[in-house]
């Protein structure tokens, strides 16, 4: 099994594929990596050397940010503009929808569950 940036890769799927179970890495920096370490993108996570597990290894830690340095940026990013007290900070502060996306209907992913009001009593 190839353990690389602290997560286990699936065995059964392809190299191409299973580099994107790693956060902070999609199909194209996939693509990228597998050029520069010399690997097939077709080979089986479950058939690749230690040499290649190494190579690879090797390549995300010197050139790119990944899982838990990439999360903690993130998230720092997000803090700085709440800080700022800019729009963005704003609406992330207080769970909107931030890229300018209708809040009258459709915001139910970003706002949660409807929240009924109660009526009053006549």
């Amino acid at each position: 099994m190839a353990r690389i940036a602290g997560v286990d890769l699936p065995k059964n799927k392809r190299v191409i594929i299973g580099l994107t179970y790693i956060f902070g890495i999609g199909k194209t920096t996939s693509q990228k990596i597998l050029a520069e370490a010399g690997v097939n993108e077709s080979t089986r996570v479950k058939d690749l050397t230690e040499d290649e597990v190494a190579k690879i290894r090797k390549i995300i830690q010197n050139n790119y940010k990944v899982e838990g340095a990439l999360k903690s940026e993130i998230n720092m990013n997000i803090k700085r503009l709440m800080d700022i007290n800019c729009v963005r900070g704003y609406r992330h502060h207080r769970g909107l929808p931030v890229r300018g996306q209708r809040t009258k209907t459709n915001a139910r992913t970003r706002k949660g569950r409807k929240r009924l009001v109660m009526k009053k009593k006549k």
